[in-house]
């Protein structure tokens, strides 16, 4: 048996324990925890739904690092061994003070900062993210409606408010509120589309 078997053998039995001590501690009748469980897996692996939370859990932790590290930030973090094994460092920054509701989806985190007043459910991002003060002054922070959808390197800055159902496109810097049902792109970041609701 070389090496590389063994360290797969030990990572599966370790694995398996945290999975089970995580879903007895935070997951089981956790409807919170529950719906981000859900959304994530409808979101990216979207075949087998009818597979029970446990099951889905058990997938998403073991094969997508991304949810492992926002599930991490969500029990604050406490199995660094688990986060040594199977989460990546994405170094990046939730603000604790920020309200994040449930069904976070991250898509490779990278160089992702995070300080918001409140970001609604079923919120989506990619890299590059700053969503943050201004003028260093911490009551000036967005607000983010439910099902917003963030692409890479996106800027949201100050004291606005973002609709619910909003799609921000990759590279746009938002700096003032912006109404529900629309795609918003560009420096400064404007309406390009209305959405059917």
């Amino acid at each position: 048996m070389n090496f590389r078997r063994i360290k797969q053998f030990v990572r599966s039995i370790i694995g398996k324990f945290f999975i089970y001590f995580f879903y007895e501690k935070y997951v089981k009748n956790n409807e919170f925890i529950e719906h981000e469980i859900q959304h994530n897996y409808r979101v990216r692996v979207n075949t087998n739904l009818d597979k029970s939370v446990k099951q889905k859990f058990t997938h998403l932790l073991l094969y997508y690092p991304e949810f492992s590290f926002v599930f991490l930030w969500r029990i604050k973090n406490k199995a660094w061994i688990y986060s040594y094994l199977f989460s990546e460092n994405y170094n990046c920054k939730f603000f604790r003070s920020s309200n994040i509701e449930s069904g976070m989806v991250a898509f490779h985190p990278f160089a992702t900062v995070i300080n918001a007043k409140k970001i609604g459910k079923n919120f989506t991002f990619r890299n590059g993210l700053t969503i943050g003060n201004k003028n260093n002054d911490n009551t000036l922070l967005p607000r983010i409606g439910n099902n917003v959808e963030v692409g890479a390197n996106v800027v949201i800055i100050g004291d606005i408010e973002i609709g619910d159902n909003v799609i921000i496109g990759a590279g746009a810097v938002v700096v003032k509120s912006v109404p529900a049902n629309v795609v918003v792109a560009g420096n400064p970041a404007r309406i390009i589309k209305t959405l059917n609701t």
